[in-house]
Parts: C-alpha cells; structure tokens; sequence
C-alpha cells in the first residue's frame, strides 16, 4: 500500500504543483475580476463528477469572490434541454438561453471530448464568450483546442485529473480573493 500511495502522490506533486500552471491561474483570476466589474457572470458546466466540480466552482466564486457564478445542474433543465435539443447539445442551450454578452463559460471535462460539453464551447464562442477550459487525457482534445484559457492535466487517470482541476479552480477563487484562510460566514 505505501508504494501505491507513494507513486500515487508523487502524480499530484508532478502535475498539480509546476509553475507552468501560475500564469494561467493569474489569467482566470484576472479573467474573473473583470467579469465582476463589468456585471457579468461565469457559467459553470461539465458531466458526472464535473458538474460537481462545476457547482463547487459557481458557488465559491459567487460567496467568497462575489464574482457571480451560475451553473445548470437542475434536472428539470438538463431533461428539458437534452429531450428536446438532444443530450449533445442541452449545455449549448442553456448557454444560448442564459448568456449575457461578456459572460464566460467554464467548462470542465476529463476527456475534453464529451459531444454536449464541447458544443457548448462551440456555442460560446460563435457568441462572443470566453472560454475556460479544464481537462486532461489527450493533449489535443476538441475542447482545449477551442478554449480562451486552457487547464490541461496530463494524465488519464479521471480521479486526478478531477482532483487536479479543484485544485486549480479553487485556487483561482482564493486567488481573485487575495488569501487562502478566510472566513465563509
């Protein structure tokens, strides 16, 4: 066991910590801290264990950054959308159905390549919207090849991939904050 958790860790060490991600860290802080002074919002979307991410993500920067953040996690929405669009394209339009110009769409997905996640990258960009994107496996996945602001993991193992991209997205939020110990109340 120590082996695994030894090799196991050493991955998060590898991929989570390098100083190739701060740039791009400051860049959704700056990002974000523009979307709060003009009015807009950040819309939060993936799949599964990504939607969580997602959810996590739009209530953090809307409490404790005050940059508001929405996401579309209702079932109601998502049944809606996808009965009547199709599952391909229920995230598209509910960013069709919910933007305001100068909005941002973040959107998580480990592979990059999941058909309703990456048309709403299609989505948001024939709108004008910036898109923020946070994925792994292959390096040339549809939607870090459409994405403003790219978080690529370089792993295939999901759980680190999904842990990694909290890392960073809240790492964001306490950076537009300015610290990492703050009261939440």
């Amino acid at each position: 066991m120590k082996n695994f958790l030894d090799s196991y860790f050493a991955e998060y060490q590898k991929l989570a910590f390098e100083k190739s991600i701060y740039p791009k860290i400051e860049e959704l802080k700056t990002l974000a801290i523009d979307v709060k002074s003009r009015g807009k919002k950040m819309m939060f979307m993936g799949n599964g264990a990504s939607a969580a991410i997602a959810a996590h993500g739009a209530v953090d920067f809307t409490k404790q950054g005050k940059v508001r953040g929405v996401t579309f996690n209702e079932a109601d929405l998502i049944t809606c959308f996808a009965n009547d669009f199709g599952y391909e394209n229920w995230m598209a339009q509910g960013v069709q159905h919910y933007f305001d110009e100068g909005d941002v769409v973040v959107l998580i997905s480990v592979s990059g390549t999941s058909p309703s996640v990456v048309n709403a990258a299609k989505k948001a960009k024939e709108l004008g919207l910036k898109v923020v994107a946070f994925t792994g496996r292959n390096p040339d996945n549809d939607l870090r090849q459409l994405a403003d602001i790219d978080f690529w993991v370089d792993s295939h193992a999901y759980n680190i991939v999904e842990c990694i991209h909290m890392i960073w997205l809240c790492t964001a939020i306490d950076a537009v904050i300015g610290k990492s110990e703050y009261e939440t109340s």
